[in-house]
């Protein structure tokens, strides 16, 4: 296995490429990275891949200039709303009842889920499993060692669009690159900002970026639930851009510098300038941003309650994505939600940028990292019979399993 990886996150506002390795102590040091804003990208899916290949080149450009080392192999994440997602369950019956149910019987049912019937143009990304039932045994983790007659797969299914997933292939073709592994934008930023105990006890991990808003819902470490809300911080900021009568580039900055989800009630509520003529209260500033923010919390609970787990989020929500540094941010959402709110930064991340990484904008960037280490271990751990090997006439990709929330794909041969 490699000891470094290297990853892009393709954002709506930013593009955040790393390249990283794992330590012996089992942590995730930063090697180099690189920062650009974002073109072409529109809630989340490529729109110009000029655009997009431009980017990935002065990204990996700048990684390998910066770390003195060479890659040809990529991670990558995805979100954008063509993806959907949906829960099913396959049963086979078995030959023989009183024999062991078998790894390879689990693995086999699992690859049933890709034949699933779905539109033309959509492809299925990820086959989540959930639970296993054996004759009137239900919610079996782990049906492997068991007999029965009737073995039944419960799955969780990630489905998006051939074309996007094709894009961001094309565009690593481009520039001589291949993908490594394609990873749910929010599974991402779930690897990097939770940990063991918030997976088991029922948490919801929710990525505020600039296009969108994703989120993926754990409960006895297992994913329970994925979706996408259509909006993010640059809805904040069209927001802001319509109401004041002002540019975008400047309705941004004073999101960031002054923007808050509650008013100012303090002596020195001044006015925030706009331009030379113009100036706004931050009590209407706020106002402004309030009514997005409470359209974006009213989306999350809307998916919380229809996920089936609203009542078992024991570690409550974890924010994460630029969008979350709002100020009183997290006061804001605890008074919407009447849950547990913190904001998640990357945990286990060491760098010589360490404090500039440790942000909740860099979250999905960092979860690549650790979900690509987690995807080459699987394949080193994998044993492969030389002597009965086959090259297929093109990779099947599937997913070996997950472990603790964390989901990886490889290509079987």
């Amino acid at each position: 296995m490699k000891n470094y990886i290297a990853a892009i996150d393709l954002g709506t506002t930013k593009i955040v490429a790393l390249i990283g390795e794992k330590t012996e102590s089992e942590y995730y040091r930063i090697l180099a990275s690189c920062e650009l804003k974002s073109a072409g990208i529109v809630r989340g899916e490529i729109e110009n891949l000029q655009d997009i290949t431009d980017l990935i080149k002065k990204c990996v450009d700048e990684l390998k200039k910066e770390s003195k080392l060479e890659f040809s192999e990529v991670y990558m994440g995805i979100t954008g709303q063509h993806i959907r997602c949906l829960n099913e369950s396959v049963t086979e019956l078995r030959n023989d009842e009183t024999s062991l149910i078998t790894q390879e019987e689990i693995d086999a049912l699992r690859q049933k889920m890709y034949s699933l019937q779905k539109e033309s143009s959509e492809e299925i990304i990820h086959v989540i499993p959930q639970s296993y039932s054996v004759d009137d045994k239900t919610e079996i983790r782990k049906p492997v060692g068991m007999r029965g007659k009737e073995l039944t797969g419960n799955y969780h299914i990630v489905i998006g669009k051939t074309s996007a997933i094709n894009d961001i292939k094309l565009c690593l073709q481009n520039n001589s690159l291949k993908l490594g592994g394609l990873i749910l934008q929010p599974v991402a930023s779930a690897a990097a900002v939770l940990n063991d105990n918030d997976r088991e006890i029922g948490v919801a991990v929710v990525d505020i970026g600039g296009g969108t808003t994703d989120m993926v819902i754990y409960h006895d470490s297992i994913i329970r639930h994925t979706a996408l809300i259509p909006f993010g911080g640059n809805n904040v900021t069209a927001d802001i851009k319509a109401g004041c009568g002002i540019p975008e580039k400047t309705a941004e900055s004073i999101k960031i510098q002054r923007g808050s989800c509650f008013g100012d009630t303090s002596s020195n509520n001044t006015y925030i300038p706009l331009n030379e003529k113009k100036e706004i209260s931050p009590n209407d500033l706020s106002e402004i941003i309030n009514a997005r923010m409470n359209e974006i919390l009213g989306g999350i609970m809307f998916e919380i309650e229809q996920s089936g787990f609203a009542d078992k989020l024991n570690a409550g929500i974890v924010f994460t994505g630029g969008g979350s540094m709002l100020k009183n941010f997290t006061e804001f959402a605890e008074s919407q939600t009447d849950m547990r709110i913190r904001i998640g930064e990357p945990a286990d991340i060491s760098s010589d940028l360490e404090q500039e990484l440790a942000q909740p904008s860099y979250s999905t960037a960092a979860g690549l990292i650790i979900e690509g280490f987690a995807h080459a271990s699987s394949i080193q751990k994998k044993p492969i019979d030389e002597n009965n090997r086959k090259k297929p006439s093109k990779p099947v990709s599937i997913w070996d399993g997950f472990k603790n929330g964390i989901l990886f794909e490889y290509d079987k041969v």
